[in-house]
């Protein structure tokens, strides 16, 4: 029996149409370029926890967590080399501290998760970013041994921004440069002097990765909420009305398919 007419008797017509619309979706993006380096806000993971009456917030982040590493896959499928979570934002910091004790955990188990998982598809190299200093000592222990662990890993870059915040990571850059310009002898004189953009990008968190291509945002919002600010600054956006716990395959694929359409001028 072939995989069509075995398709036909094992799903509903609706399942049969969109496992379909699906595959030739897939077909057009694969024949496109891709983007080098995806970003994506993982946003919605409390909503749908509420929309789909589950116990708690808590509910909402497993299942969320759970979706990176489909996520991760339909990327590596794909060959997409860079890509970049943002799983926690400075201001989530501020969260009831019962709700961020699980949140952190279950991004500890997620991330040990990712740089665990066997196979050659899924050797990938954990990074993480953001202000690190600001997490309990235990999480950023977890988070570094995670990153030292899959150090040798070459398939794909994960970068994981944890404690991240654009203007905090702007302010550190900055904070970083006068510290180096200052130990070298420079004045505040002559760094205003000799300031360029590039000197600050030098010291940023995310120094040695690309500026990402796309960015997506789940569960509706219309904002960037300061993620990745400066490297941002030519990336192409993408909305998704889904919470990221919902985000499907067929979502990454119209995204991709979204970016393809687009010309880049990159500022000019």
């Amino acid at each position: 029996m072939s995989v069509i007419s075995t398709l036909k008797r094992s799903l509903k017509p609706q399942e049969l149409v969109y496992r379909f619309y699906e595959r030739g979706l897939a077909r057009e993006v694969e024949a496109g370029e891709l983007p080098q380096h995806v970003g994506v806000i993982l946003d919605g993971n409390r909503r749908y926890a509420a929309a789909r009456g589950l116990a708690d917030a808590r509910s909402g982040h497993e299942a969320g967590a759970a979706n990176i590493d489909r996520f991760l896959d339909w990327c590596v499928d794909l060959e997409i080399p860079y890509v970049t979570l943002w799983l926690l934002s400075t201001d989530n910091l501020a969260r009831d501290d019962a709700e961020l004790d699980d949140l952190l955990r279950i991004i500890g188990e997620t991330v040990e998760r990712i740089g665990t998982r066997r196979g050659a598809r899924d050797r990938v190299r954990i990074t993480t970013v953001g202000a690190l200093d600001l997490l309990p000592e235990a999480v950023r222990l977890r988070l570094k041994r995670a990153e030292a662990a899959t150090a040798h890993h070459d398939r794909m870059r994960v970068q994981v921004a944890v404690g991240y915040g654009g203007r905090q990571e702007i302010t550190d850059a900055l904070r970083s440069l006068l510290r180096d310009r200052a130990a070298h002898g420079h004045t505040l004189e002559d760094v205003a002097a000799s300031l360029a953009p590039e000197d600050i990008g030098s010291h940023l968190y995310t120094t040695g990765l690309p500026d990402p291509d796309l960015i997506i945002r789940t569960s509706g919002e219309l904002r960037l909420s300061g993620f990745l600010m400066w490297q941002s600054a030519h990336a192409e956006y993408h909305f998704c009305d889904a919470y990221w716990p919902e985000f499907r395959r067929i979502d990454f694929l119209r995204a991709l398919r979204d970016y393809q359409r687009r010309t880049r001028r990159f500022g000019r």
